[in-house]
């Protein structure tokens, strides 16, 4: 019950029980008043009464008094007297008038008509008296029957007034036995007002109020210093009260709820924060070694319960190669077809668990009936499917994959692009670095290898050797065959030169129909034969042209070796002056550079 609603009723039961206790109130003083009015009823009877009394014993003490003293004074009151009494109707109706009852008055008029019928006997005597005859007025007016008669009159009027004072005392004993209880019953009122207000006071202000409010006063200062563990006490009243702590514990869960916004939100601030420094690196990575570091650097501080793969597609074999992985995945094959994974052939991420149902990947290991929770992003740039993120949970007896996808699905967004912008970079690198037509390293790539191969010699104190091919008679097969025939024996020389060693991108094209070949660890000897079956596999090349049968093509190849010829820095220019000998002594041979006596002797 609200406390609103106690209030009423206190209220309301408090008015009742004022008004009750002042209706009591001017009930007993009604009854004092009564009380009151009843004294004075009966003074007041008392007054008519002793005069009434009066009135009926003085003819009979006037006659006796002139009888005994011979006074003609008293013969003359006893007259006036006689002559001024009423019916007795008349001399008791002032004493009905001041209250007296019916039987009251027909006692009291009965001692009035007993002492008028003395009046025969002192009329009697008085004429006896005037005639002289006293003992006859004595024997009259002194006599028992007059004694009688005068003793029952006076019976009667003390007949009356015990009468009026019994039933005086009576009226007054009731006037105050009600006044009493009046009062009495307005005094247990009042102490039920009392009692009342004192219940109200301690139920509602101590037990509804100032216990509750206490508590939740104690609650609401917790919480005002941001301590949302204050837990409101439970009050299922309904009441302000209770009204007030749902709307304290509403305001708790609101700052509770606030709370975990807030932590939603930094940590929210902090992944983006990661995402946004790994695009960064991500943006300043200069080769693919780089990209695999920032992306196994990274993965496992933004995901830090999966484990992942970093796949990249090889689009010669249409398969998708394992190019980094973090936390040890185990479920997932290092490489597989891209046909095996539905987020490649559908273009869009896949998990089979979770909140859906799906179709697992054919290149996720399956340990039960039921698929593993596990997540394949594609790698997606322009339109091109670059490779693949895969993700597991390191847990597998934990609940899966957790947090947001949008983050991954971001992550997986930047990578692709970090990816798409390496490839496109070292497209143009190769674009750059890569003669057009023979598909060999061109010249600006050979600076950059030549330096990188010659302090790796020196570090490592063994050989380098250099050959400086050059074709034959080049610009007579243009004037003859035409250029697009020139074209082509540069492609098969140069297709030659690129299956001449073991590594690959050692052979380049020098410019127009010359060509360079470098052969680290390679002693004069061995480079001197390597440059022979270079010579001859060119020379069993068989060209056609739309004009026929291009004939022989030749090369003239220099040879040169570091130490052992020229020191580093001339390496080059060595085995081109090699090559200028070999030219001058009929071509289609292999010269050896020639050791300068000066370098020998150093």
């Amino acid at each position: 019950m609200r406390l609103a609603t106690i209030t009423n009723w206190a209220y309301g039961a408090t008015v009742v029980l004022t008004i009750a206790s002042s209706t009591t109130m001017l009930l007993a003083s009604n009854a004092q008043q009564r009380e009151r009015e009843a004294v004075e009823q009966r003074y007041r009877l008392d007054q008519a009464t002793a005069t009434l009394g009066d009135d009926i014993f003085a003819l009979s003490d006037r006659a006796r008094q002139y009888v005994n003293s011979g006074d003609a004074t008293y013969l003359v009151g006893y007259r006036a007297e006689a002559a001024a009494l009423k019916p007795v109707e008349q001399r008791i109706a002032h004493i009905g008038d001041a209250g007296a009852s019916e039987s009251e008055l027909a006692a009291l008029g009965e001692a009035v008509r007993l002492a008028d019928l003395l009046r025969d006997e002192q009329s009697a005597a008085l004429a006896a008296h005037e005639k002289g005859d006293e003992a006859e007025a004595r024997q009259l007016l002194f006599g028992a029957e007059y004694e009688r008669q005068l003793d029952r009159a006076e019976m009667n009027l003390r007949r009356f007034q015990d009468r009026l004072e019994s039933r005086t005392e009576r009226q007054v004993a009731a006037a105050t036995d009600l006044s009493r209880l009046w009062k009495r019953i307005s005094e247990i009122v009042l102490a039920l007002t009392a009692l009342l207000v004192l219940c109200v006071l301690y139920f509602v202000f101590k037990q509804r109020v100032l216990h509750p409010v206490v508590k939740l006063s104690d609650v609401v200062n917790r919480l005002a210093r941001q301590d949302f563990e204050a837990e409101p006490p439970a009050i299922d009243q309904i009441d302000e009260i209770g009204d007030m702590a749902q709307a304290i514990r509403i305001f708790r869960e609101n700052g509770l709820e606030r709370l975990r916004l807030e932590a939603e939100r930094d940590a929210d601030r902090s992944m983006r924060d990661l995402l946004s420094r790994m695009t960064q690196r991500l943006q300043g990575c200069d080769t693919m070694d780089d990209l695999k570091e920032v992306v196994g650097r990274f993965m496992p501080e933004i995901a830090p319960g999966l484990a992942g793969r970093l796949y990249l597609l090889d689009r010669r074999r249409n398969m998708v190669v394992e190019a980094t992985n973090w936390l040890d995945p185990l479920h997932s094959r290092p490489e597989f077809s891209a046909l095996s994974c539905w987020a490649l052939r559908r273009g869009v991420p896949h998990r089979p668990a979770g909140a859906s149902i799906d179709v697992p990947c054919d290149h996720v290991e399956r340990t039960g009936e039921a698929p593993l929770d596990t997540l394949c992003l594609p790698l997606i740039a322009q339109r091109e499917t670059l490779g693949l993120l895969y993700l597991e949970p390191k847990d597998p007896q934990g609940d899966g994959l957790t947090g947001p996808e949008i983050y991954l699905d971001i992550l997986a967004e930047n990578i692709g692009l970090a990816v798409a912008n390496l490839q496109l970079r070292e497209t143009l690198r190769e674009m750059a670095l890569a003669d057009p037509l023979t598909g060999l390293p061109n010249r600006r790539q050979l600076d950059q290898l030549l330096e990188v191969q010659l302090a790796e010699a020196g570090r490592l104190g063994r050989d380098l050797g250099c050959l400086m091919v050059d074709v034959d008679h080049f610009k007579r097969f243009n004037d003859v065959h035409g250029h697009d025939a020139g074209d082509m024996i540069l492609r098969e020389v140069g297709r030659v030169l690129a299956n001449a060693t073991r590594e690959a991108g050692l052979a380049f094209r020098y410019g127009g129909e010359e060509f360079m070949v470098l052969l680290p660890g390679f002693s004069a000897d061995q480079a001197s034969a390597r440059a022979e079956e270079i010579r001859q596999r060119i020379a069993g090349l068989q060209l056609g042209s739309e004009a026929g049968n291009l004939g022989p093509v030749t090369v003239s190849i220099g040879v040169a070796i570091t130490p052992f010829h020229c020191p580093p820095d001339r390496l080059v220019r060595t085995a081109d002056a090699a090559l200028l000998r070999a030219k001058a002594m009929g071509r289609d041979r292999v010269e050896m550079a020639q050791q300068r006596d000066s370098f020998a002797a150093g």
